[in-house]
């Protein structure tokens, strides 16, 4: 959906008690109306990767950037159907081999090596929040980071879904 007054109606739809933010709960009931079923989990990674104003909720504007990020997603699946790495590749995602067989059998909630437009999602939540937890660490911009436990079990248990 990319009409801003369709969106701005279906989010109010959903902000039923009219704060002018969506919780994590609120949002996986309104992704489950349009046949999208994603773990809370992966919702609450939504929602922290686009919490601008790290208010642990989804302002419109902050759903809007979501919308823009799932729109992209969506339309790569459809047109590389079976093609995950090229994709993933597309959108800025450029893994090894080993990385990303580990990361796709993680998010390939049926085992089958197929995934569906929601497993794909999840996956592409789960590397852009990986990504800028990086990106947060490479201050040098080098793409290598070091890290102590710490800040490892930081970085672990932020990017978790």
């Amino acid at each position: 959906m990319e009409d801003k007054a369709i969106l701005r109606e279906w989010f109010e739809r959903v902000d039923s008690e009219k704060t002018g933010s969506i919780t994590a709960t609120q949002l996986k009931s309104a992704f489950a109306i349009g046949n999208l079923e994603f773990p809370i989990s992966v919702v609450q990674q939504m929602i922290r990767m686009y919490d601008f104003d790290r208010n642990g909720s989804m302002s419109f504007d902050e759903f809007l950037a979501l919308n823009k990020f799932l729109i992209k997603v969506s339309a790569l699946l459809s047109t590389l159907i079976n093609e995950f790495k090229p994709a993933l590749n597309k959108i800025g995602f450029s893994l090894d081999s080993p990385a990303f067989y580990t990361a796709c059998e993680s998010f390939d909630k049926k085992k089958n090596g197929r995934f569906q437009l929601d497993d794909f999602i999840s996956l592409c939540i789960f590397l852009q929040s990986a990504r800028n937890l990086f990106n947060a660490f490479d201050t040098a911009k080098q793409g290598r980071v070091t890290l102590d436990l710490n800040q490892f079990i930081y970085c672990t248990s932020s990017c978790r879904i």
